[in-house]
């Protein structure tokens, strides 16, 4: 789970994202029935209000395939699985699965020494094979080009910053005082033309307002994740796999790991599982969607690019421990061992398991240029049955300008900007992506399921992607603010995810049954 970063980008989503998700803060837009005018959300709650009508749900199992969950959080606590089976520390696998001590879900990138919190992407992986390692269906002159221009462009963007550090640097120095004025950064000479037209956008927005020391904080947050990639994404002198000491080539090793499934960089998959599942009605911090659920929490994503035999193994504990649902928001550009992912979701199905995934925050179409995983197998074409494939919508129904798409690669739309969510240490914070939207969609199913719990895969699906709120306006393309689409062409339903016509789909189904 990573980004190769664009500075532009960044930048754009520093001015532009923080505004959005400061005034969208504790509203849980996402809930909101569109029909109200106020948001084209999920009407969520109003199924709550008006559906239900006294009905008995029943608990559904939802595994959260992520980087980690904080099972201790105060609105996520009441919701956690506990594995009826086991017996918390000590260390016996009393339900003989294979997993020792697994009470919560299972940690596949950990071991006895700790946990792996880094790792490279699989372009970094690819170059370290060099030519005779690499997987016979990927181009070693491709690999090489791509991995040396990776490099070429953070090690770009990294002095870049380092020029504007300076600068703010020789601003605070001259000012002073707490309080920097526009007058007083004009008066910092810079060097070259594009900083030149940075410094100028800068006091620009200052003489509108904009404060220095927001502008420093948010130089900040665009300069870590560069030194991230240096260090970790794209160095091919860091193991991340050294933490887990298992038979790293052995594919179909499966027992290794460890029971820790917070690990150290849980905020993402703690997000993720606060927009499914966080205690509703409990005067604390947000709503999930789902009322009556239970997260296992599965760690297979480091920050940088999830290995395919993790991600297997992850679906695979998640299917024979009792999940009816998966929600996988992560993408990665490569897969070298796709095969057995492919495998596992087929399994998966076997299982009765719906597995529900982000399409990715690159302003991509997907039909073109594939992400992984995906719904389609390599060996056969066909495409994963008990699969649902999901871009980001903002506040105003329009997909968000980061969310990729695809007429035949994505299925459905959902909220995506601007949630509001839990993350660790009793915290909350509003993200964007389609790592928020697959939740969304995850947490509408859960709560379907709960009432209908006698639907199979394709019933749930089906209720699912013909409950969406079609979308016959015209928007801009992903990427290009310029270009006017179609909404339906994103997209093979052409909708977003609506909780009170998938509820009446449901309904409907099991009134047939």
């Amino acid at each position: 789970m990573k980004a190769i970063l664009n500075i532009s980008i960044l930048i754009q989503i520093a001015f532009g994202a923080a505004s959005l998700a400061q005034s969208s803060k504790n509203n849980n837009w996402q809930l909101l029935d569109p029909d109200s005018g106020k948001a084209v959300g999920t009407a969520v709650n109003t199924v709550y209000s008006t559906l239900v009508n006294g009905r008995t749900s029943v608990p559904i199992l939802v595994a959260v395939i992520d980087n980690g969950t904080d099972t201790a959080h105060v609105d996520l606590i009441e919701h956690i699985w506990n594995n009826p089976k086991e017996i918390a520390g000590n260390g016996i696998d009393d339900d003989g699965n294979g997993y020792v001590d697994d009470t919560h879900g299972w940690n596949f990138i950990g071991g006895d020494k700790g946990n792996t919190l880094h790792d490279n992407i699989e372009l970094t992986r690819f170059y370290k094979l060099g030519k005779s390692g690499l997987p016979a269906h990927y181009s070693w002159k491709s690999i090489k080009k791509s991995y040396k221009k990776e490099v070429r462009i953070n090690n770009k963007q990294l002095k870049f910053i380092a020029k504007i550090n300076t600068w703010i640097a020789e601003v605070n120095s001259k000012s002073g005082k707490d309080s920097i004025t526009a007058a007083t950064a004009k008066s910092v000479k810079v060097h070259g033309l594009k900083m030149k037209l940075y410094k100028k956008s800068i006091t620009n927005a200052m003489e509108g307002g904009y404060d220095f020391k927001s502008f420093e904080n948010e130089i900040r947050d665009i300069n870590e994740p560069l030194l991230v990639s240096q260090d970790y994404y794209l160095n091919l002198n860091y193991d991340g796999r050294a933490m887990v000491n298992d038979h790293y080539e052995n594919l179909t090793e499966h027992n290794y790991g460890n029971h820790d499934v917070t690990g150290q960089g849980g905020s993402h998959g703690t997000h993720v599982a606060g927009i499914i599942g966080a205690v509703r009605n409990n005067n604390i911090g947000m709503n999930g969607i789902a009322e009556n659920v239970k997260i296992m929490v599965v760690r297979v994503v480091p920050d940088g690019d999830e290995r395919d035999k993790d991600v297997a193994n992850g679906i695979r504990y998640a299917a024979d421990n009792g999940a009816r649902l998966i929600n996988m928001s992560f993408v990665k550009e490569y897969s070298p061992n796709k095969s057995l992912v492919d495998e596992a979701v087929k399994y998966a199905a076997t299982k009765g398991v719906l597995i529900i995934h982000a399409a990715g925050n690159e302003s991509s179409n997907n039909d073109n240029t594939p992400f992984f995983p995906n719904q389609f197998f390599d060996e056969t074409k066909t495409r994963a049955e008990n699969w649902i494939e999901v871009g980001a919508s903002n506040i105003d129904g329009n997909p968000a300008k980061f969310s990729n798409y695809g007429k035949s690669h994505v299925d459905l739309f959902a909220p995506g900007v601007a949630i509001y969510s839990t993350v660790p240490d009793n915290k909350y914070e509003s993200e964007n992506g389609t790592s928020m939207a697959a939740p969304v969609v995850c947490g509408v199913a859960a709560l379907v399921l709960s009432y209908f719990p006698a639907l199979t895969v394709d019933e749930l699906k089906n209720a699912l992607l013909a409950g969406v709120q079609e979308r016959e306006t015209d928007c801009s393309l992903p990427g290009n603010a310029k270009e006017r689409v179609k909404f339906s062409s994103l997209c093979g339903t052409g909708g977003i995810i609506n909780a009170k016509t998938a509820f009446l789909k449901a309904e409907e189904i099991a009134g047939k049954k």
